[in-house]
């Protein structure tokens, strides 16, 4: 993980390196504790950044780069989450017209189940398929036998319909642990985090939700959006799809490059078990 530079409070004692040092790094620690219980709600998971999965495959790994070597370009990554749903369609026809690939975490309960056209429509046209879970319960709630329920049927139900079996996997909330790292290893799937949060979930409004993701995009980021048509009751989900095409736009005119997460981390390959986040 990346932290900030961290500020403290300015004192008129003079202070030795020593204890310079040693307040800084106990900060990064608070720092890093705090950020890693906000993202998975229990234990300490460490991440690797795009850049750094990038450094580390150097010039030989064989990740593929698609149109763009992100360690020369300004990449990001559209992300969608909990589909697909009736409203994929429009979004894929978006997405196609401004020519650009999403990652899509799919849902398997009541969402690849019922819409298996779409799913098939998503790997056709160039966009990375991957794994939201079967029913989207938090992994680190489960046992072992539930984690591996929920990571292999989306995961079998992919396969079946798109000829290729997903290699990553976005844990509902972000909540990973030890035993869901070790599970998604053993599995051959890697976990995919974000930076840029719309928080479309509890919105309606396009220009809201636009500009959330403009004010936190940055290069190598991961934004996090929602292709899911809203329950009864829910206050949040129908702008997102409409506030798509400005977000391209705009995004593009700012000199980003859009690609897939695996187009992200090329050279390297995602690795099962990894926990990527910016």
């Amino acid at each position: 993980m990346h932290f900030s530079s961290l500020r403290g409070r300015s004192s008129s004692r003079p202070q030795s390196a020593a204890a310079t040092a040693r307040r800084t790094a106990t900060a990064l620690s608070a720092a890093a504790v705090a950020l890693t219980l906000t993202l998975t709600g229990c234990t300490r998971v460490d991440t690797t950044s795009p850049s750094e999965a990038r450094d580390a495959a150097g010039s030989h790994g064989a990740g593929k780069f698609g149109s763009v070597d992100c360690r020369k370009a300004k990449c990001i990554a559209l992300t969608f989450d909990a589909g697909p749903s009736p409203d994929s369609g429009r979004l894929l026809d978006i997405l196609k017209e401004k020519k650009v690939h999403a990652t899509f975490f799919l849902l398997g309960k009541k969402h690849i189940e019922r819409y298996p056209e779409t799913v098939e429509r998503m790997a056709a046209e160039g966009h990375e398929v991957a794994s939201h879970t079967w029913d989207h319960k938090i992994l680190t709630d489960l046992g072992p036998d539930g984690i591996r329920e929920e990571l292999r049927r989306p995961a079998d139900a992919i396969e079946r319909l798109t000829g290729r079996r997903p290699t990553l996997v976005r844990p509902p909330q972000g909540r990973t642990n030890d035993t869901v790292q070790g599970i998604a290893r053993e599995m051959g799937l890697s976990e995919v985090l974000w930076s840029v949060t719309a928080k479309d979930f509890a919105t309606n409004d396009s220009a809201l939700i636009t500009q959330r993701v403009l004010d936190q995009a940055g290069r190598d980021g991961i934004i996090l959006l929602h292709d899911l048509v809203p329950a009864a009751g829910s206050p949040g989900y129908r702008g997102t799809v409409p506030a798509v095409p400005g977000i391209i736009d705009e995004l593009e005119r700012r000199g980003f490059t859009f690609v897939t997460v695996p187009q992200l981390l090329a050279p390297a390959v995602p690795v099962p078990g990894a926990v990527y986040r910016p």
